[in-house]
């Protein structure tokens, strides 16, 4: 057995040597050639080598633009051939010019086909930055990448007749009107139209004439995005030709701004918050009072009343109206009227209204207006339901009066319908009363008059004397709006009311009844009359 062993020995070592001697793939060499910068460079790499480590062995550095192809992960073989190709980009920064655009805006106060320049264009100038991008030295794209407007463009306006045949009227007082974003002044008769503001941007939610129709007050819309300003307030001295709006750095104006009556350049408004949500706005349901000289010096704003809540539904906001003397400010918000207190700064509840749900982004602020003898409200109420219904609900609306006299508190008209919008003329003495008319508008179908069409109505103070006015019977209502009276004279025959009808000027004879069309270009959107 001893023997055996050492013949084991040598048959191991005899098979041993017939195999061939293991080599690493490490130890294994590739070619691949590096095609850079206009050279191709040649490199030896182990097998089983990526693209990235073929580069380091190179000594190829890669820039963060630069293309590898193939990848900087793919594995290589024999024989590979990696690309590079060298990306770089340039930035240009140029001005161009933005041309102006050209309005037309049309009067029926010019003949046919004359035209007139309200406004010269200017063009404006923008800033624009380009990026240019460069493969191996040829330029693969071009494109911007950022844009400024450092000047805007002002726009041509140019008038154009568009006169028609209507009647016109000699009519007391100015009366101005909102068409295409520009602010018109009608004076002595309604054949005399005059632009007084052509900037084009009013929105309209404020057109406002001071008590004597001396001064303007309006609102345009705001160069900024919506969700930082809605609009802004203005000013504008109508009396002076010549006469530059004023800023009154006032902005976020919806629901009111107004003339203190018995003074010269004072006014109030009310504001909100910007919002993206519908309908575009968080009310802050406040009150300020503000003073400015005719040379455009602008005071800072009192605050009269803090922003708050605005009760059940104030999200919407609140109302304000003076009273024809200057002596009494009242408010009207979805819950109620009542006054301001001037001297708590707090507002008095005079009548609790059920507000109505909308099931909507919008609420109803009882329409409201004072008596010619400051002594009287005029609102709409939201009446009580019949039967089993949710008094929100209601589709019952009644025009009401409150004598801040007596406290009374009377239906005047059962069911005006929502949008009733009482306005009452001018007064006149009589005796130890003022005398004065109610104009205000009826709801064709009073169930439905959110979407009903409307009739203008005019009554006595009492609520005696009703009869209707405008549209004749059976013609398209009128939407909801405030009626307007013409300023007292001594003439009472001529007492007018203007309306806007299918978006033309009308004026209705408040005691014949008659009505005339005063434009026609179907583009009023608002109006005022002092």
């Amino acid at each position: 057995m001893k023997a055996s062993i050492p013949l084991l020995l040598i048959v191991s070592l005899l098979l041993g040597g017939c195999f061939a001697p293991q080599v690493s793939s490490s130890d294994l060499q590739i070619n691949v050639t590096i095609n850079v910068d206009g050279q191709s460079l040649q490199t030896a790499i182990p097998s089983g080598s990526t693209v990235q480590q073929a580069l380091q062995a190179a000594n190829v550095t890669v820039g963060s633009l630069d293309k590898v192809e193939p990848p900087a992960y793919a594995l290589l073989q024999d024989g590979g051939q990696v690309t590079v190709s060298r990306v770089r980009e340039e930035f240009d920064t140029r001005q161009v010019t933005l041309p102006f655009e050209r309005q037309t805006v049309r009067n029926e106060s010019l003949p046919q086909g004359e035209a007139r320049l309200i406004q010269e264009g200017a063009n404006g100038i923008q800033e624009l930055t380009t990026r240019r991008v460069f493969e191996n030295g040829i330029e693969t794209s071009n494109s911007i990448v950022k844009a400024v407007v450092l000047q805007p463009a002002q726009p041509e306006i140019v008038m154009v007749g568009v006169q028609t045949p209507f009647s016109s009227l000699p009519i007391s007082g100015r009366l101005v009107y909102l068409a295409g974003g520009n602010a018109w002044m009608v004076q002595g008769s309604t054949a005399n139209r005059t632009p007084i503001v052509a900037s084009g941007d009013l929105d309209g939610r404020i057109l406002k004439l001071s008590p004597r129709g001396d001064w303007l007050l309006y609102t345009r819309k705001s160069e900024k995005p919506l969700s930082e300003e809605i609009n802004t307030l203005w000013a504008l001295n109508l009396d002076d030709p010549q006469a530059r709006p004023i800023n009154l750095r006032v902005s976020n104006v919806i629901h009111f701004a107004d003339w203190i009556p018995g003074t010269t350049t004072n006014i109030t408004y009310s504001t909100v918050e910007p919002r993206a949500a519908a309908p575009g706005w968080q009310a802050n349901n406040d009150l300020y009072t503000l003073r400015f000289s005719a040379a455009g010096n602008v005071g800072k704003p009192a605050t009269v009343i803090e922003a708050n809540t605005g009760g059940v539904y104030g999200w919407w906001g609140s109302d304000f109206a003076w009273s024809p003397d200057g002596s009494r400010l009242a408010f009207a918000r979805p819950d109620g009227i009542g006054l301001v207190s001037f001297r708590d700064n707090e507002l008095v509840s005079l009548v609790e209204i059920t507000p109505l749900q909308t099931l909507s982004d919008w609420a109803l602020i009882p329409p409201l207006a004072w008596g010619a003898d400051s002594r009287t409200l005029f609102y709409v109420n939201h009446a009580p339901p019949q039967g089993l219904v949710n008094p929100e609900e209601s589709p019952y609306f009644d025009l009401g009066a409150l004598s801040l006299l007596s406290g009374a508190n009377v239906r005047m008209v059962h069911q005006s319908g929502m949008f009733a919008y009482p306005a009452a003329s001018p007064g006149a003495q009589n005796e130890s009363e003022i005398d004065y008319r109610v104009a205000y508008l009826q709801a064709y179908s009073p169930l439905q008059s959110e979407t009903s069409g409307y009739r203008l109505f005019i009554m006595d103070r009492d609520g005696s004397n009703r009869r209707a006015l405008f549209p004749l019977e059976g013609a398209p209502g009128i939407e909801p709006q405030t009626p307007h009276w013409s300023p007292a004279n001594d003439d009472d025959s001529t007492a007018f009311i203007a309306i806007l009808y299918q978006g033309n000027l009308w004026l209705v004879d408040s005691l014949s009844g008659q009505a005339t069309q005063v434009t026609g270009d179907g583009l009023i959107q608002k109006i005022d009359w002092r």
